[in-house]
């Protein structure tokens, strides 16, 4: 459900990403008259663009920077097999197609380019910071920093032996040609169960249980569900530590609702400050 307003103007796009198509929303600044920085964003782990991530696209174009906002390979809008799977290399790597397309936007100023990141996105921007030089400057918002020591969280020490157990067989499974395993993102606390985010506040957040009426839109088209493996490739990925650390009150999901308007606010500044002249 696309907005445009007074200082900007956002319109429905797809690329290339090495013989994958990924789509996503362009966010344009009006009344430039020359080259405007970019700034690529894509959500987070098991996210499509439509949780919230619009406000963050407008808010940075807003400020006059170009804007693409888009949807992981296997999620959402964007192509890619298997469906569902969360594979944080090949989300590195299609940053970096996304950084390509931009720059051949004839809108674009292709030495002034940003990212933005959040979640496990968060940790993405990290990495592709420290690899692509083309990129001026990073914003990485509540990011994966270890998934190592997330997964130890999340997964009791005595459970650990079964879930590897579980990844392997997964493993042989598709070698014999068999499709992926599945597991649920979020399970209702009060039915417990497992799966890969079993909090109470993941499971409010993505099924869209408190938000008001007018943001119901967001939540429909979102899955709850995501490949076995998913969970293996987190555990292994660790994209090290940010560059600059903000810190608000609130849990994981406020940077997208009570916590909006600050986490908006210093990523809009901290792109101003280092790509616009």
């Amino acid at each position: 459900m696309l907005r445009t307003d007074a200082a900007h103007e956002a319109t429905d796009v797809e690329f290339d990403a090495d013989g994958t198509t990924l789509r996503g929303w362009l966010y344009r600044p009006r009344g430039r008259a020359a080259a405007a920085p970019a700034v690529v964003m894509a959500h987070g782990y098991n996210c499509i663009k439509e949780l919230y991530l619009d406000r963050y696209a407008a808010a940075v174009a807003d400020a006059g920077h170009v804007v693409l906002a888009y949807d992981h390979r296997n999620f959402g809008d964007s192509d890619g097999e298997p469906r569902q799977e969360l594979d944080p290399w090949m989300q590195v790597r299609d940053y970096r197609n996304a950084i390509t397309f931009v720059q051949t936007l004839d809108s674009v100023d292709p030495e002034r380019i940003g990212i933005w990141g959040t979640s496990y996105a968060g940790g993405h921007v990290l990495v592709v910071a420290a690899v692509d030089r083309r990129v001026r400057c990073v914003v990485s918002q509540v990011p994966t920093i270890s998934g190592w020591q997330t997964t130890l969280r999340r997964i009791a020490p005595q459970a650990l032996p079964g879930q590897r157990d579980a990844w392997d067989a997964d493993r042989l499974e598709r070698y014999k040609g068999n499709p992926p395993k599945m597991v649920p993102m979020v399970v209702d606390p009060a039915a417990g169960g497992a799966a890969s985010h079993a909090s109470a506040d993941a499971w409010d957040f993505f099924t869209g249980k408190n938000a008001p009426e007018e943001d119901k839109w967001r939540f429909k088209k979102w899955r709850n569900e995501i490949t076995l493996r998913s969970l293996e490739m987190y555990s292994e990925y660790e994209p090290g530590e940010p560059k600059r650390l903000e810190l608000y009150p609130g849990g994981h999901f406020s940077a997208y609702t009570d916590q909006f308007d600050r986490a908006a606010k210093a990523a809009t500044e901290w792109f101003t400050q280092h790509l616009r002249p």
